[in-house]
């Protein structure tokens, strides 16, 4: 039998979910206040990871915990599925993907960050470091040590670069954000509960089972 869609909420629905939401308001630790560049990064030493924003290095949160994996995992899963055959690809993090202002060499690019999970359509934007450039979907796992940084930096981020549809998943509260590209701009997202199942805007042959993600 066919699986319902998830069913959008509206802001009052979210009222009462306010609390959990804001305590999940917290911001990653910057690495220093001077200007880096992906070549910095590159001879940082691997036992603290980074990801550069316009400049500012911010130290990434300890490992996820076995809750953000599993539901980044479950997801990334299904992506692979559905685009199997495809040109596009979906890739986990640790992965890098430079965000550069132009043409400008990769030891030059300031901006390098690591999404939970990346999809990307064009390969000619891979290489053996990575991506450079936007990936077309990117999703974000929301943890306590990284909400605020995903859910305002990056999303004004991914913005900018032309991201064209950013989901930031919130295990603690059941529900899905979906940010979707229009005449460059997010505008208001979209937001789900993590029931039933949702499909992709700009993939639609890839439709995630809440489900199997929250391991019901």
């Amino acid at each position: 039998p066919r699986v319902p869609s998830a069913r959008i909420l509206t802001y009052s629905d979210l009222d009462s979910r306010k609390p959990a939401i804001s305590e999940l308001a917290m911001a990653l630790a910057q690495r220093d206040h001077q200007h880096h560049t992906y070549g910095d990064y590159r001879s940082w030493p691997d036992d603290v990871r980074y990801e550069l924003i316009d400049g500012q290095a911010y130290a990434m949160s300890p490992g996820p915990n076995r809750r953000h994996q599993e539901v980044g995992f479950e997801t990334a899963r299904q992506i692979a599925d559905a685009l199997e055959g495809s040109p596009s690809r979906v890739y986990v993090a640790p992965f890098d993907v430079r965000l550069p202002r132009g043409d400008e060499a990769d030891d030059d690019v300031d901006t390098v960050v690591q999404p939970d999970i990346s999809v990307i359509c064009d390969r000619a934007k891979l290489d053996d470091r990575g991506c450079r450039g936007a990936p077309d979907w990117v999703i974000e796992v929301l943890s306590p040590s990284t909400a605020s940084h995903d859910q305002i930096l990056k999303r004004a981020l991914y913005e900018r670069h032309g991201v064209r549809e950013y989901w930031l998943i919130h295990p603690v509260d059941s529900i899905v954000t979906v940010y979707r590209l229009v005449d460059g701009a997010y505008g208001r997202p979209d937001i789900y509960e993590l029931k039933d199942t949702l499909a992709c805007g700009i993939l639609p042959e890839v439709v995630i089972d809440w489900a199997r993600v929250l391991g019901e």
